[in-house]
C-alpha cells in the first residue's frame, strides 16, 4: 500500500514538474545555490629560506663595517656601516612576512671568537638574541666546539654552567632553534651528538635540512674542544642519509653546510669560486638543490653544478633571502634563486626588544669591556701588505714577543701568531683610546702564550706549512728582528727562499735552536701546523690577548711599525 502511494506521489511531482517548465517556468521560486567547492590550490608551492652564517656574537655592528664594490665605480671598494643583532632582526621580520612559507637558518659559528659583550657570558646573550629573530635550524661550526661538546649542549639545552653559573640578567633556558650535526659522531657511542636533519613541512610538501660541520674541524679547535667526537666526510654523510630522509616522502633537501669557498665577485654575484665547497657540492645527491655555506667569512650566490649555493659574509653584516619553487603534486624543487641583503646599520630600525636584550648585557659588561688600555696614533688594520703580513699582525707578533722575551719568562727570540686568531682590525675610540673590549675583539680566543724550542730546520719546515693542506695560505705573523722571503711560483712544500730566513741580521742555522712563543692552538699544531707539535722544552705565559693589553698600556703600539719581514718574490 506504502509503495502505491510513493509511486502516485512521485508521478504527481513529475507531472507538475512538467508543466511548470512547459510554461516557462515563470512562476517557480528559484533554488537555493549551494557554497562553491574551494578551488584546490594551484601553481608551485613558494618557500622562503632566510639563512646566515659565522655570526660570531657580534651582537653590535662591527667597527669595521662591510666591504662592498662602489656601485658608482666597480673598480673601487667602498665601506658600508652594516650589521648589528637589533637591525638584523627587523629586517629578518621585513623578508619573513613577504611569504608565510618560510623558515630561517644558518650555517654554523653563530658563537665562538665572540666580542667580550657576548663572551664574557658564555655567548649565552647571543643564543637567546638569534632565538628571538626566529632562528629556527643552524648547523653546528667549527667554533661551536670552542668550549667543547658539553657546552655546546648546554648552548642548545640550557642550564647555567657547572662551574661559573649564571651570570646574565636571567636564567639561561637554552636554543630556541635547533642545532644539527650530522657529521659529528660520539666515538663512545657511535651516534651523532645532536639530531643529523630535521624536516619541515610547507602548505604539506616536505623539505629536510640536513646541518653539519667541516671534516677538518680537529685542526681547527683545541684538542679539548673534540675530545671523544669524530667528524665524518661531509659529502658521504649527506649521500648516506638521502634514502633514509628519501623514504620519509621528501623530494628536496636542503644542506647547511659549515664550509665555503672563496669567490672572485662582490658580494651577490660569483663569476668565480674555488675551495672546499666546489668539490663538496659536485658529490652531493642529486635530490639536494639548495646549499647554504660559511666558514670562509665571505658573500657568494652561486649557481655549483646545477645547485644554487649561498654565503652571507660574517658578522651579520649580510643575510641571504632565498626562494624555492616547490612543485605541489611531487615535492621536488623547481626552483631556487637568491638574493644577498647587506644589514645596513645606518638605514634599518632598530628592534626595540633586541635593544632592551641588548643593554641588559652591557650594563653588567661595562666595568671591563670600557676599561681604558691605552692609546694608539690610529687603527691598526688586518689588510695584507702583498707578502702576507699585516699591520695589526705586526704588533700582536712584537707584544708576544715582549711578553716572554726575558729569561725568566721563557727566553722567547721569535714569536708567530696564526691569522686566523686575529678577528678584526684593532680600531681606537675617539683621541685614539683603545678600550678592553677593542683588544678582545681583535683576540677574542684568550689562548695562553707558550715559548718553545725549534731546531732551525723545524722553524723553516713551519713555514713552508703555510702553503701545505690548507684551504688558502695562512700567512704567519712574525716579530720583528724575524726575517723570511718566499717564492710563489714554487711547488708548494719549497717556496721558502733558500738561505733568506733570518734572525736579526744572521741567517737561521738548520741545526741550532731558536726559543719561539707562539698560543697554545698553533703550539698542539692547529691550521696544520703539525711541525710545532714537535717543539720541546714549553714554558708557560700570560694570555694572548693580556699580553696585547699590556704592550699598548706601555705605549709600545703608539707607532705603527712599518719594516718588512715577509717578502714575497713573484
Amino acid at each position: 500500500m506504502f509503495k502505491m502511494i510513493q509511486m502516485k506521489f512521485t508521478s504527481l511531482v513529475s507531472a507538475a514538474w512538467v508543466a511548470a517548465c512547459l510554461a516557462g517556468c515563470a512562476v517557480s521560486p528559484a533554488a537555493p545555490s549551494l557554497p562553491a567547492a574551494p578551488a584546490s590550490p594551484a601553481g608551485p608551492v613558494q618557500v622562503k629560506v632566510i639563512a646566515i652564517n659565522d655570526f660570531h656574537g657580534n651582537l653590535k655592528a662591527p667597527p669595521a663595517g662591510l666591504r662592498i664594490k662602489d656601485p658608482a665605480d666597480p673598480k673601487k671598494l667602498i665601506t658600508v656601516a652594516a650589521g648589528g643583532a637589533e637591525h638584523m632582526s627587523t629586517l629578518v621580520a621585513e623578508v619573513r612576512r613577504k611569504n608565510p612559507n618560510h623558515v630561517f637558518v644558518a650555517a654554523g659559528d653563530l658563537i665562538g671568537a665572540s666580542p667580550v659583550l657576548s663572551a664574557l657570558f658564555r655567548d649565552e646573550p647571543t643564543v637567546e638574541a638569534l632565538g628571538m629573530m626566529g632562528l629556527d635550524i643552524s648547523a653546528v661550526g667549527n667554533h661551536e666546539f670552542d668550549k667543547g661538546s658539553a657546552e655546546l649542549l648546554r648552548m642548545q639545552n640550557g642550564g647555567c654552567h657547572p662551574t661559573e653559573g649564571c651570570k646574565g640578567p636571567h636564567p639561561f633556558k637554552g636554543a630556541k632553534y635547533q642545532y644539527l650535526a650530522a657529521s659529528t659522531v660520539d666515538a663512545r657511542t657511535g651516534k651523532t651528538l645532536l639530531p643529523p636533519y630535521t624536516i619541515r613541512k610547507f602548505e604539506g610538501i616536505p623539505v629536510a635540512f640536513i646541518g653539519l660541520a667541516l671534516k677538518d674541524t680537529p685542526n681547527m679547535v683545541m684538542p679539548s674542544g673534540v675530545a671523544g667526537l669524530k667528524f665524518r666526510d661531509e659529502a658521504e654523510t649527506v649521500n648516506d642519509l638521502v634514502p633514509e630522509i628519501r623514504q620519509q616522502g621528501v623530494q628536496t633537501i636542503v644542506v647547511l653546510i659549515h664550509e665555503g669557498g672563496f669567490p672572485t665577485g662582490d658580494y651577490n654575484e660569483c663569476p668565480g669560486i674555488s675551495g672546499p665547497i666546489v668539490d663538496i657540492v659536485k658529490k652531493l645527491d642529486k635530490s639536494v638543490g639548495l646549499i647554504v655555506s660559511g666558514h670562509t667569512h665571505r658573500a657568494y650566490n652561486c649557481q655549483i653544478d646545477g645547485r644554487l649555493v649561498t654565503s652571507a659574509d660574517k658578522y651579520g653584516t649580510m643575510l641571504s633571502e632565498i626562494d624555492l619553487q616547490l612543485d605541489r603534486s611531487t615535492g621536488r624543487l623547481l626552483s631556487a634563486r637568491a638574493d644577498n641583503l647587506i644589514v645596513h646599520s645606518d638605514r634599518i630600525a632598530k628592534d626595540p626588544a633586541m635593544t632592551r636584550h641588548i643593554a641588559a648585557y652591557e650594563t653588567l659588561a661595562a666595568p671591563l669591556a670600557k676599561r681604558m688600555v691605552g692609546r694608539v696614533s690610529g687603527p691598526l688594520g688586518t689588510n695584507d701588505t702583498g707578502a702576507g703580513e699585516s699591520p695589526l699582525g705586526r704588533v700582536i707578533a712584537d707584544a708576544q714577543l715582549a711578553a716572554m722575551q726575558a729569561p725568566s719568562e721563557g727566553g722567547a727570540q721569535i714569536a708567530i701568531m696564526n691569522p686566523g686568531g686575529i678577528r678584526a682590525p684593532l680600531i681606537p675610540q675617539p683621541g685614539g683610546i683603545i678600550q678592553y673590549e677593542d683588544i678582545f675583539l681583535v683576540q677574542p680566543f684568550y689562548n695562553q702564550l707558550i715559548t718553545v724550542t725549534l731546531t732551525g730546520a723545524q722553524l723553516v719546515e713551519t713555514l713552508e706549512q703555510q702553503w701545505v693542506r690548507q684551504p688558502a695560505p695562512r700567512l704567519l705573523q712574525v716579530s720583528r728582528g724575524f726575517f723570511y722571503a718566499w717564492d710563489a711560483k714554487k711547488p708548494v712544500g719549497q717556496r721558502v727562499v733558500p738561505g733568506s730566513v733570518t734572525l736579526n741580521g744572521q741567517p737561521v742555522s738548520p741545526q741550532s735552536e731558536y726559543r719561539v712563543v707562539m698560543n697554545a692552538f698553533l703550539a698542539q699544531g692547529g691550521d696544520n701546523f703539525s711541525q710545532l707539535k714537535l717543539a720541546r722544552n714549553p714554558t708557560v705565559g700570560p694570555m694572548d690577548v693580556d699580553a696585547l693589553e699590556q704592550f699598548i698600556a706601555k705605549g709600545s703600539a703608539a707607532t705603527m711599525p712599518s719594516e718588512p719581514r715577509i717578502r714575497k718574490i713573484d
